[in-house]
């Protein structure tokens, strides 16, 4: 009997344990999938599921190329249609900014290599005038004299035509670096002055954005951040204003998102993509982000500084430029700034 109960228990928490483990899979599959993509994610996430995985972004990016493969060549065309509006090409951009740079130091070598050279030469005219010189000495007949003098005449003037192809090359080859310079600055998506994104990097993300939501029907958001007009009247310095800008750029990277896009748009104003976040939600981040900076006080000698931020809120339209969506959240901030009452201001487009 104690056996037969010891079965019947055993039977009844497998059952459990197979319930629960079904209720696990629901839960975890997406509810009525009804485009292709939903269908073939929901797929994928079962299959980490079923393999034991956490659904980490590694593991889905994984499991979604893999068993993409597998599909027919329709489908395979069809997400990857979709797929490109999220493309950034990354690794291409990364191989042609790669053999830029690589451009550009054979370029410098060669001008230091010239600059050797140059040295060298300049060097030799240098003995070749002290040698005249001390042959000055023993010269007995003026006529010698105007002999060596010639001699030295023909010698420097081979040397200077020598001197002047040199420089001239070195000018071709300077100014091919700094076109090249100019290139890779052209490339570049960081702004190293305070660790962030650069506004070429946001003017694309925010194009980027606005094709997706218009493909996807989702909602996000962007907001611009500054210090406050009466916060940076308070301090004179310039390094100190620029410390305290620094500080904002932190705490907005402190604040943000993996998905989030954090950028200087250029003379102490940053901005924020919010993806997938819908005005409600950018406002309830923004007065996370005003409390945060307002709790950050500066020192600088004994005056204690309270830090104090102007920010404009818009949630982004696919039917609006970026010049435009941009002009109008430029524009709430401002308006936030002339207002010691508020917090953030909303893009008047939104409201």
């Amino acid at each position: 009997m104690a056996a037969l109960s010891d079965l019947k228990r055993s039977q009844r928490q497998v059952t459990q344990k197979g319930a629960d483990e079904s209720a696990f899979i629901t839960a975890g599959s997406l509810n009525d999938p009804t485009s292709d993509l939903e269908i073939f994610a929901k797929e994928v996430l079962n299959a980490l599921i079923s393999d034991n995985l956490p659904p980490t972004p590694n593991n889905f990016a994984l499991y979604f190329d893999r068993i993409l493969e597998d599909k027919s060549e329709s489908l395979r065309r069809q997400i990857g249609s979709i797929l490109e509006l999220e493309e950034d090409n990354h690794e291409e951009k990364s191989l042609e900014l790669e053999k830029t740079l690589k451009q550009g130091f054979s370029s410098v070598k060669s001008i230091l290599q010239l600059s050797a050279t140059l040295y060298k030469n300049i060097s030799l005219m240098e003995k070749i005038l002290e040698t005249k010189k001390e042959e000055m000495k023993n010269v007995p007949s003026v006529s010698g004299a105007n002999d060596l003098l010639s001699s030295l005449g023909g010698d420097v003037g081979k040397l200077s035509s020598i001197l002047k192809k040199q420089v001239s090359h070195m000018k071709v080859i300077y100014e091919e670096t700094a076109t090249i310079v100019k290139q890779v600055e052209n490339e570049t998506i960081f702004d190293n002055q305070y660790g962030v994104y650069n506004k070429r990097f946001l003017i694309t993300k925010l194009e980027q954005e606005r094709h997706l939501i218009d493909e996807f029907k989702h909602k996000s958001s962007l907001i611009t951040v500054r210090l406050s007009k009466t916060t940076g009247e308070k301090i004179q310095s310039e390094k100190a204003q620029q410390l305290m800008t620094r500080t904002v750029a932190r705490l907005l990277l402190k604040t943000s998102r993996r998905s989030d896009v954090v950028a200087h748009y250029g003379e102490g104003i940053f901005a924020m993509v919010l993806k997938h976040t819908d005005i409600e939600s950018a406002k309830r981040a923004s007065e996370r982000l005003f409390d945060l900076v307002s709790s950050s006080n500066f020192f600088i000698a004994e005056q204690e500084i309270q830090l104090r931020i102007a920010i404009g809120v818009t949630e982004l339209n696919s039917t609006k430029g970026v010049d435009q969506i941009l002009d109008c959240t430029l524009s709430a901030m401002d308006a936030a700034d002339n207002n010691s009452k508020l917090r953030y201001m909303v893009c008047n487009d939104n409201e």
